[in-house]
């Protein structure tokens, strides 16, 4: 019990501390975790565990959608929303037919935009720490 209560606040200050980028990370790490999850349950005929994970992918794939600015990320925003509403259905088709198919092509999905967002995400931050850098040395 005493584990999870420390798991669950370095989550939670993890959470706090964290900036956009990587709160964007964590929510696509959670994603696939609930999706490779069902799956996991399709195998063991977990029908209410993989109802739960699919569930929370989900919510998470609709999080992500609600965030989307169209006005700065015009077609790159308009191409991800159309990406998650696929991947939502997938899901549902996943929790409806029991089948691990649909589910392994949202995993994928979600993968190549993780690795995507990393690769953005750690460029800004190095950016980032460049220009404080170099602010600091200009004195």
């Amino acid at each position: 019990m005493a584990t999870n209560y420390g798991t669950n606040q370095y989550k939670q200050t993890s959470v706090k501390t964290a900036n956009r980028g990587q709160i964007l990370i964590m929510l696509y790490e959670a994603a696939i975790r609930n999706v490779k999850k069902a799956s996991d349950c399709i195998e063991r005929k977990d029908i209410p565990g993989k109802g739960t994970a699919i569930v929370k992918a989900h919510d998470i794939i609709n999080e992500l959608n609600n965030t989307l600015d169209f006005e700065s990320g015009g077609e790159i925003a308009k191409n991800l929303e159309r990406l998650y509403m696929f991947m939502g259905e997938q899901l549902v088709k996943a929790n409806i037919e029991n089948q691990k198919e649909p589910l392994q092509q949202v995993q994928k999905l979600l993968e190549t935009l993780l690795e995507g967002w990393r690769v953005a995400v750690d460029q800004v931050n190095r950016g980032q720490s460049q220009n404080n850098g170099s602010t600091g040395t200009s004195g």
